[in-house]
């Protein structure tokens, strides 16, 4: 058997280590800036608002997106640290945003 290597053994279980993923994608930049862009792709034609960059952590962020889709009166999720809203809502969340204190960019077309 040339180059073969046991892979799963039923005497012993997994033999072979779990594969690495490798490295992972970069994420948002941290730079303190909070990015609003469009997306529609893989989502059928509709568009979404896309927040990137909030600093908050993951239960504070949860909230911050509960307050952005009553705000814009739509839906959304957060996803991979950054908040999905359906509709194009970007001049409103950034006026919010801004209010709030953070700085604000408008990304993408």
């Amino acid at each position: 058997m040339p180059k073969s290597r046991l892979v799963y053994s039923t005497d012993t279980g997994r033999i072979a280590p779990p594969r690495d993923p490798g490295p992972a994608p970069p994420g948002p930049p941290a730079d303190g800036i909070v990015r609003l862009f469009r997306e529609r792709a893989g989502r059928g034609g509709k568009v979404v608002t896309v927040v990137g960059g909030l600093p908050e952590p993951g239960g504070v962020l949860e909230t911050r997106a509960a307050a952005l889709k009553k705000l814009c009166g739509a839906g959304g999720t957060v996803k991979d640290g950054a908040v999905e809203i359906q509709g194009d809502h970007r001049e409103q969340i950034a006026r919010y945003l801004r209010a709030a204190g953070l700085r604000v960019k408008l990304a993408g077309g």
